[in-house]
């Protein structure tokens, strides 16, 4: 687009120099224009030119340079879908412990808990391990990391943190 703007530009400044100097502009476009209307003669010389033939045709494609510095159409990157918006580790408070159920192959029942963690959300955490005596008001701390055969449980609670105690031998 910026080619063809300048074209048009260069086509006016040059019909705008041929009516001041010479008074010819009657003579370009052929039409009996005013010398003093010399904006809509310029107007109506362009218009006549980009009409000629040949001109309507030209395509404006880019050159390869051009594109080598644009950069190919690419998409651009999704940033990822942390679950605690991008920090590695997030406490939180028990609202309750639940029991999930894993994806078809898998029989086992998961410990889980719904977590609202300190940044407002509330999730579904995985105490890993055997064993754990979570209950409401528990603060855990909570990291990344999903369980593949529960749906929905995307981050898990670090034992030995906060009301969590480690795993029992």
């Amino acid at each position: 687009m910026n080619f063809l703007a300048r074209n048009v530009m260069n086509f006016a400044r040059i019909y705008i120099a041929n009516s001041i100097q010479g008074g010819s502009l009657t003579k370009l476009c052929g039409n009996s224009c005013s010398q003093g209307n010399v904006l809509e003669a310029t107007r109506t010389c362009v218009s006549t030119a980009l009409q000629a033939p040949g001109l309507g045709q030209i395509r404006f494609g880019s050159t390869l340079m051009q594109m080598h510095r644009r950069g190919g159409p690419y998409k651009k990157r999704q940033p990822p879908k942390n679950p605690l918006d991008g920090s590695p580790f997030m406490k939180g408070i028990v609202l309750k412990t639940v029991i999930r159920k894993p994806k078809k192959p898998n029989s086992a029942n998961r410990k889980c808990v719904i977590v609202r963690l300190s940044n407002g959300k509330e999730m579904t955490a995985y105490v890993p391990g055997v064993g754990h005596n979570l209950q409401e008001h528990n603060i855990v701390l909570c990291r990344n990391g999903r369980l593949r055969d529960t749906p929905g449980v995307k981050i898990k609670c670090v034992r030995g943190k906060f009301d969590l105690p480690h795993a029992g031998k």
